[in-house]
């Protein structure tokens, strides 16, 4: 089945792969159940969208991984290289030795082998082993977010995920990376104000 439109992409700073510029986000509040995503997932692949946004905080990511799947099964796509799947690293796995098993548990989540982006949720960390929001004041610890980003980057070199960014970073924040980063992150993902 034709796809009713065509999204743009864009080339990527850093890593590798082009970014469709629309993407369909999987975050609910109030939050659905799993079948509900699914669903909307896969009226998204018939009408078009290749770019979905999940998280680790969203639960979202099996739902997500099915359909894709389902959609490749049913031949709405040919194979996982046609999609653009973006996760993120909640702030109780931010922390350089949660990033790595995160990102995998992610994986596993999805049913994937890879993501095209791993993104940093928030420039914040909490205890770890809390997958909650809003984070109680009491959890959150201080950020050791060069450490933290070195993480990011050997995900990006063992290949499990083509790109790393950040979500929600003031410039400040972007400048501490940038200072020790050998990979630049590809993207500062925000949200845009309507008002």
């Amino acid at each position: 089945m034709a796809s009713a439109f065509s999204i743009p992409e864009i080339n990527l700073k850093s890593g590798t792969g082009k970014i469709p510029v629309l993407g369909f986000g999987t975050a609910a509040d109030p939050p659905v159940d799993s079948e509900t995503t699914k669903r909307a997932v896969l009226d998204a692949i018939e009408v078009g969208y290749r770019h979905f946004d999940t998280a680790a905080l969203y639960n979202s990511e099996q739902p997500l991984g099915e359909a894709v799947a389902e959609a490749i099964g049913r031949g709405l796509a040919k194979s996982r290289d046609e999609f653009f799947i973006t996760s993120k690293l909640w702030c109780s796995d931010a922390h350089p030795r949660h990033v790595i098993p995160a990102l995998k548990t992610t994986l596993k989540n999805l049913g994937m082998s890879y993501v095209d982006l791993y993104l940093i949720h928030w420039p914040l960390s909490a205890r770890p082993g809390k997958m909650e929001y809003p984070i109680k004041a009491e959890d959150f610890v201080a950020m050791d977010i060069e450490s933290v980003w070195a993480a990011m980057e050997e995900c990006q070199r063992m290949g499990l995920t083509k790109a790393i960014g950040v979500s929600n970073f003031t410039c400040k924040k972007l400048q501490q990376i940038l200072a020790t980063a050998k990979i630049q992150p590809a993207v500062n993902q925000v949200s845009p104000s309507y008002l």
